[in-house]
């Protein structure tokens, strides 16, 4: 920042002529605020005035009295003072003594009589080069968030903020902040050619200040925008960009990050709990508030370790202005939401669950953006992120604007905000929001509401060769990074590499198995058996893609009912017994697993977004064992890694009986890759106990009783199979082996041969 200076004995020099250099319509267009070349006016530059060779040195400055230009090459120190020209703070001199521009800084005296040295923003070359520009221009600069935005700086031995933006359509853009009272009449930006980026480094300035751009567009408007790609954000109303410094926090997570560069995901073990982090717990006695990026860092950390969930996966922390959207609409695709702390909280939160091995997956939402007047929707009086026409650039679900993908600056920003997450707050893969309607032209539009693609189809090619595109180059930087899909429809590809010509998504959601288990298990048992096929349909598509079992938030909200409150019974008991057997059929069934947090207790209500979980029901038995069945089919997933190994290989599942809808019994086995990690899983989703159940097994010996949901210490009636059996030498759902089992209401159980 300026520093106070004492009075000076210098001797100061003074400028000659008096009159005026400036013309007229300059000086008017900058004091007006209209002027788009601020830089070939203020600073300082060689002229010929009255037949004179010298320097013109102009400056802009707010509350000031007077102002003079010291040399700070020369010793003695050289003053030579400027005249003001206007009560706004207009001040010129011509320097008759020099020729060649040297290095200076304007000493002012403010009209409160305060005396300050400080550097002149205008004596500054550009932060970008032309090669910069042509980069950012192509969408071929990845790591653009490191020239755009505010960035606090060293240029030329001195520290500042430079800002830059891409508005092509704009005449001016100033940068406004608290440093200068948001008038935009002072610092303006230059425009670099014909770019369309505008840039200007503000010496003095450190972080934590606010600022927003100030543009005038084509149409004359004044628009007050913040900056798309500022990494700090101030909350609603008044939704100000904050400069942020990074550069100071010490990781400590490089053995997790190596580790996971190294790791084959689709063989390991992937459990994931969603969080919503807001709303995971609240501190009561402070105000009901949420914690704090710090706070939920290091409990989330003991229980996802307890839990054996393997990793986090947060709802959008992305900035928002409007806490009901949940975070999926975004206006700050570089900045975690100041709701919970700052940015170096939020990296020392990953830090924290990196440190207990714990991953990081974040929501990313590259769909759509809002309409919010401060933020990307016209922002600079044209469709600049977005499409003019609204066919392609409304999203009518959402009320919320599509992304240009086809727009090369468009397409760097998003690919720019992915990466940005994965540099500089280590997070290890994106949960990508909303894919299907991204892939779609026609996606929830009626016909007429359309434009087809070039080649008369419904495909969005742009989005699609975008979603390659990104997903290409974050596994191109960033080897372990899992990219996960929100796709509900049949593309197809959608995780396979690239290279392929598939999407090159890591995993994707099982949307299908989903919504088909749900429904089964919403029936009242004595239906279910019309509806067995819900239970068997999936295996038809299982491995066409890399899937990602999954209860999410979505179904918990909205009239849906809690997962526990789906259950097709009427007995609370009941209802717990049943989600426990969901939970064994769901782990054990072929791919990964997600589960939105309070479902892995069974909480009651449905879930909202400005409230805690209801983790008072953990005092009940019909709670306490849905969550202690979760924790122990995480556990023993994690440690019978054949599971995962195995997870996409077709020939690694088979079914038992997959034909018993008459007593809604099914059954199946797993393959690992010797005959001691083969399971076998046997379901009754009915509430009869059936005795003297045949199931037939691939192999003879003893197969031992690993998990049964109706265990005493989950909560049922502790009925099972005392612990397991040699297998009989009679020949059963055409195998040569069996068992004869107790299958106990309700209940999964599941067989380990040893």
């Amino acid at each position: 920042m300026p520093t106070l200076q004492p009075p000076s004995k210098t001797k100061t020099k003074p400028t000659q002529p008096q009159a005026a250099i400036v013309g007229d319509m300059d000086m008017g267009a900058l004091l007006s605020g209209r002027h788009s070349h601020p830089h070939s006016l203020l600073g300082m530059h060689p002229v010929r005035h009255l037949g004179k060779k010298g320097l013109v040195v102009r400056a802009f400055l707010q509350y000031t009295e007077t102002c003079e230009i010291v040399d700070i090459t020369s010793k003695p120190e050289k003053r030579y003072p400027l005249r003001k020209l206007n009560e706004l703070g207009f001040f010129e001199g011509f320097i008759t003594d020099r020729t060649d521009v040297f290095a200076y800084r304007l000493r002012i005296t403010r009209s409160n009589g305060e005396v300050h040295q400080i550097y002149d923003p205008y004596s500054f070359l550009p932060t970008l080069s032309d090669h910069d520009l042509h980069l950012i221009n192509e969408g071929c600069d990845h790591f653009v968030y490191d020239k755009l935005g505010s960035h606090y700086r060293t240029r030329e031995g001195v520290k500042g903020v430079s800002f830059a933006v891409w508005a092509p359509n704009a005449q001016r853009i100033s940068v406004v902040g608290d440093f200068n009272h948001w008038d935009g009449r002072y610092h303006p930006m230059r425009a670099l050619g014909a770019s369309g980026i505008w840039e200007v480094f503000i010496p003095g300035l450190e972080p934590g200040m606010k600022y927003k751009y100030e543009l005038i567009c084509n149409d004359g408007q004044l628009r007050i925008k913040a900056d798309p790609y500022a990494m700090h954000c101030e909350g609603p109303p008044n939704n100000a960009s904050i400069v942020a410094d990074i550069s100071n926090y010490k990781w400590k997570d490089g053995a997790w990050r190596e580790k996971r560069a190294q790791t084959a995901w689709h063989q390991k073990p992937i459990s994931i709990y969603e969080v919503h982090l807001g709303s995971w717990k609240r501190v009561v006695e402070d105000g009901n508030r949420p914690l704090s990026y710090l706070e939920i860092g290091k409990a989330l950390a003991d229980y996802a370790t307890d839990m054996g969930f393997t990793h986090v996966e947060f709802l959008p922390l992305a900035e928002h202005p409007f806490s009901g959207s949940w975070g999926y609409q975004v206006t700050g695709f570089f900045a975690p939401t100041h709701r919970y702390g700052s940015p170096e909280d939020f990296m020392a939160m990953v830090d924290h669950l990196h440190q207990n091995n714990i991953g990081v997956i974040l929501d990313w939402v590259p769909a759509h953006f809002p309409r919010d007047a401060f933020a990307l929707a016209e922002f600079d009086g044209t469709h600049l992120y977005e499409h003019a026409d609204p066919r392609k650039g409304a999203h009518q679900d959402w009320g919320t604007l599509i992304f240009n993908y086809g727009r090369h600056e468009v397409k760097g920003f998003l690919t720019a905000s992915a990466l940005s997450w994965l540099d500089r707050f280590h997070i290890d893969g994106f949960r990508v929001d909303a894919v299907a309607s991204m892939l779609y032209l026609d996606y929830s539009r009626e016909e007429g509401e359309w434009v087809p693609n070039e080649y008369g189809g419904k495909e969005n090619i742009e989005a699609i060769n975008f979603l390659r595109h990104v997903n290409g180059l974050i596994h191109h930087y960033y080897p372990g990074t899992l990219m996960i899909a929100e796709e509900s429809t049949s593309f197809g590809g959608v995780t396979k590499p690239t290279q392929e010509d598939g999407l090159g998504f890591d995993f994707k959601w099982n949307m299908g198995w989903m919504h088909d288990i749900l429904r089964y298990f919403s029936k009242d048992a004595i239906h279910r058996k019309y509806h067995h096929n819900d239970l068997t349909f999936g295996m038809l598509y299982q491995s066409s893609e890399n899937f990602v079992s999954v209860f999410s938030h979505d179904e918990v909200v909205h009239g849906k009912c809690s997962m526990i409150q789906k259950m097709g019974t009427w007995n609370m008991s009941d209802k717990a017994q049943t989600l426990r057997a969901l939970y064994a059929y769901m782990w054990m069934w072929p791919g990964k697993n997600t589960l939105f947090m309070g479902c892995e207790f069974g909480q009651s209500s449905e879930w909202h977004y400005d409230t805690s979980l209801d983790w008072h029901l953990l005092e009940h038995m019909d709670h306490l064992g849905i969550q202690r069945t979760v924790r122990d089919l995480n556990h023993f997933y994690q440690n019978h890694t054949a599971l995962a190994e195995r997870d996409h290989d077709a020939h690694a599942f088979q079914w038992i009986n997959p034909d018993d809808g008459e007593g809604s019994v099914i059954s199946f086995v797993r393959f690992g890759h010797t005959p001691q990690d083969t399971i076998v899983v046997v379901g009754n989703f009915t509430p009869v106990t059936r005795y003297g159940y045949r199931v037939g097994v691939p192999h003879h010996g003893n197969w031992k009783e690993v998990v049964n949901t109706n265990a005493a210490h989950y909560g049922g009636s502790g009925e099972g199979n005392r612990g397991g059996f040699w297998s009989d030498e009679i020949p059963c759902n055409h195998r040569e082996f069996s068992l004869n089992l107790t299958l106990p209401g309700l209940t999964t159980l599941v067989f380990k041969l040893e």
